[in-house]
């Protein structure tokens, strides 16, 4: 099962990403099934198929499912393209082609899922401190920081939400390194934040603003470990 799995990502992959050139995907966009590189795109995932497959075609029905719901897919993609948000559509094409090789692979190999598994105790105090992390902690930071004039400080030049999304990322990394119980590594992540900031506060030479990145820092940080700490020690209590 988990060789069948593998060997079709590799395909996925392989065609999807790597092996498929920016200026297909722009003469696609552009020509949409009238584009040539469509079908060279199709023709690559029906080769790697072969070759990773060794021509095995007791795998027909595999091969057929898996190319005619790609080329499927990538219709669809290319017609609702400047229709909906970019990054919302890769994101559900690419979570249908992960569905039918999770389809596939459970056809040519039976296997039972264990729902009860899926909303066990681990998992739902997983899913909780994940968006403790990231959501919830975004909205206390910014209630937090509210009583100053975030829009006087904020450089219009930065990019929209990128603090937001920093924050998020630093707080999971921190989660990753407490529970590999790698305590230094949160040194070293504090390190290379000052390092990026400081030339960015050194250039504005504003106090404010190096005292308001400053706190907004440490709440973050202080979340993070408060949380991970948390989790570790609900989780060895289950």
């Amino acid at each position: 099962m988990i060789t069948l799995a593998l060997k079709l990502l590799i395909v996925h992959f392989l065609a999807d990403f790597a092996l498929q050139p920016d200026s297909w995907v722009a003469a696609k966009n552009k020509k949409q099934q009238k584009s040539p590189f469509l079908y060279y795109h199709i023709g690559i995932h029906v080769l790697l198929l072969l070759v990773v497959f060794q021509f095995d075609w007791s795998y027909w029905l595999l091969f057929l499912v898996y190319t005619l719901s790609h080329f499927i897919f990538d219709l669809v993609k290319l017609f609702l393209n400047g229709r909906l948000n970019p990054r919302f559509l890769f994101a559900i094409d690419q979570m249908a082609h992960l569905i039918v090789i999770f389809l596939l692979v459970g056809f040519y190999n039976s296997f039972n899922i264990d729902w009860n598994t899926l909303i066990s105790p681990g998992i739902l105090l997983f899913i909780a401190t994940f968006l403790a992390l990231t959501s919830v902690s975004s909205v206390i930071i910014k209630q937090m920081m509210s009583r100053w004039n975030v829009q006087s400080l904020e450089n219009d030049e930065s990019l929209k939400n990128a603090g937001k999304y920093i924050g998020m990322l630093e707080r999971l990394f921190i989660f990753g390194f407490i529970l590999l119980h790698q305590w230094q590594a949160i040194g070293f992540l504090i390190a290379a934040k000052s390092i990026f900031r400081f030339s960015d506060l050194s250039r504005a030479k504003d106090r404010k603003l190096t005292e308001y990145m400053i706190i907004g820092t440490f709440i973050s940080f202080g979340l993070a470990i408060l949380i991970s700490v948390l989790y570790l020690y609900v989780a060895d209590a289950l």
